[in-house]
């Protein structure tokens, strides 16, 4: 049997993660018969979701300053949820000083590993045995117990640039971490609006890398997310690295879309042919490095809502020298959603799907690399992050 006949054997569930709780969309083996489960997480903000194949684990990240920081774990699919807290919030304060209150909730008083240090959980990646996680403010946290225990990564909130890491408009938050599938000690994480750090000693030291590929190219614009100083615009958005042995990556950030082809330590511009340097997600094929897709917006001072209010997915498949847009199936009037972040994936089967959910609760999927999408779910919460989990 081949590995793509066993690929689409697998049970495919979209892992949306919402601003109130977490759902599960299952297409069965087929893609087909979307099924909406949830809410899940006691009704929390969660801001992504990862899962582990391989145990049927999946790890649920959110929290804010009502609930503080948690984790919610199932390790049987979905089906139950077990929440570590990580720090305090406004209900532990309330909690503390009223009985009554702490009662009706079933509060105790707990000793929470980070205290009142971070408000939210931003981002979850699971790569080798290791469970990463990025925070609000900005920093990364790792669990060798599969979310049990947690410890900081001293040596990315220690870096010398970190004094002067600028908040974006939804704060200074690590919203991105991407591992190397062959080699654990490699990592790399997306902060707003610091930039984009990596790491080659499993977290012990990190390096800043921002660096145009040719500075002297590059234009000066005023806002003061783009690009200047020889380097890109610091307000990364999200970003993915591309299949196979070298190190190739992509970004969309705040302005523009850009391609390293050495591990960030030199950036492209390849946002020309997109109708906008505005967008939150990027997309890479699970095999070909050089097919990629990203949904621009008009920019952040007009709305953040598709040009034209005609909703376009933009792919590449040369690595992000031309770019075609792919609309049907899409709403082409009065389309005014977002698509955040995280809020863009896709599946490892032939051809490959494409998934993204907006902040008008709806997830669109294509089964054929974008020519044509269908509306699977409508009506959920703001969703803030799709993934897919593929069992």
């Amino acid at each position: 049997m081949s590995s793509s006949t066993l690929t689409d054997l697998t049970v495919l569930t979209v892992l949306a993660a919402t601003t109130k709780g977490a759902f599960l969309i299952s297409g069965g083996t087929g893609r087909s018969g979307w099924k909406v489960t949830g809410p899940f997480c006691d009704g929390w903000p969660i801001n992504h979701i990862v899962g582990d194949p391989a145990t049927g684990t999946l790890w649920a990240g959110g929290g804010g300053d009502w609930h503080g920081a948690g984790i919610w774990r199932s390790e049987d699919a979905g089906e139950t949820w077990q929440l570590v807290r990580l720090t305090r919030g406004t209900l532990d304060d309330w909690a503390a000083k009223d009985a009554d209150f702490a009662k009706m909730i079933g509060w105790t008083e707990d000793a929470l590993p980070f205290n009142a240090d971070f408000a939210q959980i931003w981002s979850l990646c699971f790569a080798h045995g290791t469970l990463y996680a990025g925070t609000k403010p900005a920093g990364l946290l790792a669990s060798e117990d599969r979310g049990k225990t947690w410890h900081r990564v001293e040596a990315l909130t220690d870096h010398p640039s970190a004094e002067n890491w600028n908040p974006g408009a939804a704060g200074l938050v690590l919203h991105t971490i991407v591992a190397d599938p062959a080699n654990p000690k490699k990592l790399w994480v997306g902060i707003s609006a610091a930039g984009v750090f990596a790491t080659e000693d499993g977290g012990a030291s990190w390096q800043r890398r921002n660096r145009l590929s040719n500075a002297e190219a590059c234009v000066h614009h005023d806002h003061p997310a783009a690009p200047r100083d020889g380097e890109t615009g610091h307000c990364v958005h999200n970003m993915m690295r591309a299949p196979g042995a070298h190190d190739l990556l992509y970004q969309q950030n705040h302005h523009g879309v850009w391609r390293s082809r050495d591990g960030g330590r030199n950036w492209d511009d390849i946002t020309e042919g997109l109708p906008s340097t505005f967008g939150f997600p990027i997309r890479v094929h699970p095999r070909d490095p050089d097919t990629i897709w990203t949904l621009p917006l008009n920019g952040d001072m007009v709305g953040r809502f598709p040009p034209d209010a005609a909703a376009a997915v933009w792919r590449s498949r040369d690595g992000g020298q031309s770019w075609q847009a792919l609309r049907k199936g899409l709403p082409q009037e009065g389309c005014f959603f977002t698509v955040l972040r995280q809020a863009m994936t896709g599946d490892q089967r032939d051809p490959a799907g494409v998934y993204f959910g907006t902040n008008s609760g709806s997830v669109f999927a294509s089964f054929d690399e974008g020519e044509e999408w269908l509306e699977i779910a409508r009506h959920l919460p703001t969703i803030l992050a799709v993934e897919v989990f593929e069992r």
